[in-house]
């Protein structure tokens, strides 16, 4: 990493119009990691936007405290390509493949200015100049933190940007139950000394939930779930109906998915959604049970090994098929 911050300093040694950009349905990771970045590099008198192809779960609107929101192309896509245009640095944080900012990545692709990438997924596409991609890191904020530590100078660190990563680490990790290595305790560790508010922060991602999600969990786990425990698979399922009688809106079934892993005997989980145009679908697992595999090989998705999705044009029905028939392959 320290000799890619070397080139980027000396892009940054003056004041530039920076653009960050993170991934459509943007998740903790995606918004703490570009609100953190965001923070710290307006201290340093850079102008700095965050530009999101669409909106945020209100769950993370602390993460906007005292700050410019989100410019959403959704909501105003007017705005999104002029500030890319605009942009003299582009920061890619929690994406690698420009498909996943949708009519955004046009606009970045053709942009002149100086594009970096900050991510940890599998297999990044060469579109940036600058890129650090870590596979085996919890997280973009974990990446984000140690970038902010090379960057420097650390006075420019407060807890508002400590919290932003800590958001991020925590929903990428499940509150640390995976995708964790010996780092990223450790940034955790550094975060809790600076003085950032762990238990608020957890506090306010985990108990802030309304009656509409509890009516929502308890009907997918009463009337959704199909249990295969021959595979050790689960997998909750919602239908056009469902999205309409509960009113269900964007960040309204973040986690759902992970109830499922919490059967002794389920090794992998699946939350299926039947969207206005595109089928959803969300994996999760358990030990060496790989669903990144399964979410690019018939999802057209990606991810981590035990936590990705992916999408699908087709009928409910169709998607449910197709999960259930490939699941030989990837469960023990």
């Amino acid at each position: 990493m320290e000799d890619v911050v070397q080139n980027i300093k000396l892009k940054l040694s003056s004041p530039q119009d920076i653009v960050i950009l993170s991934h459509r349905n943007p998740d903790g990771d995606a918004i703490g990691s570009s609100m953190a970045l965001k923070r710290f590099l307006e201290k340093q008198n850079h102008r700095v936007k965050v530009v999101l192809p669409s909106e945020c779960p209100i769950t993370f609107n602390y993460l906007f405290e005292n700050a410019e929101f989100p410019i959403i192309y959704d909501l105003d896509n007017k705005a999104a390509i002029e500030s890319v245009k605009a942009a003299s640095v582009i920061f890619c944080l929690d994406f690698n493949s420009l498909d996943r900012i949708d009519r955004l990545g046009e606009s970045v692709l053709f942009s002149q200015g100086t594009k970096i990438m900050i991510d940890h997924h599998l297999d990044p596409e060469p579109f940036c100049q600058h890129v650090i991609s870590d596979t085996s890191a919890s997280s973009t904020s974990e990446l984000v933190y140690f970038f902010i530590k090379h960057l420097g100078p650390m006075s420019s660190f407060h807890p508002l940007i400590g919290e932003a990563i800590f958001t991020g680490i925590v929903t990428d990790t499940g509150s640390f139950k995976y995708n964790t290595r010996p780092e990223t305790y450790l940034v955790a560790s550094e975060l809790k000394a600076f003085g950032i508010d762990d238990y608020g922060v957890q506090n306010r991602i985990f108990n802030s939930l309304d009656a509409k999600y509890l009516k929502l969990l308890g009907h997918c786990l009463a009337n959704r779930m199909v249990i295969l425990p021959e595979l050790k698979t689960a997998y909750i399922y919602l239908n056009k109906n469902d999205y309409a009688e509960f009113t269900i809106g964007r960040g309204d079934t973040e986690g759902i998915v992970n109830y499922l892993l919490m059967m002794k005997d389920v090794k992998l989980a699946a939350f299926i959604t039947e969207q206005p145009s595109i089928i959803k679908i969300s994996l999760r697992s358990k030990d060496n049970i790989n669903v990144q595999q399964m979410a690019a090989a018939h999802f057209n998705g990606g991810g981590h090994k035990n936590a990705s999705g992916g999408s699908a044009y087709a009928k409910l029905d169709d998607v449910i098929a197709r999960f259930t028939k490939v699941l030989p392959n990837y469960v023990q």
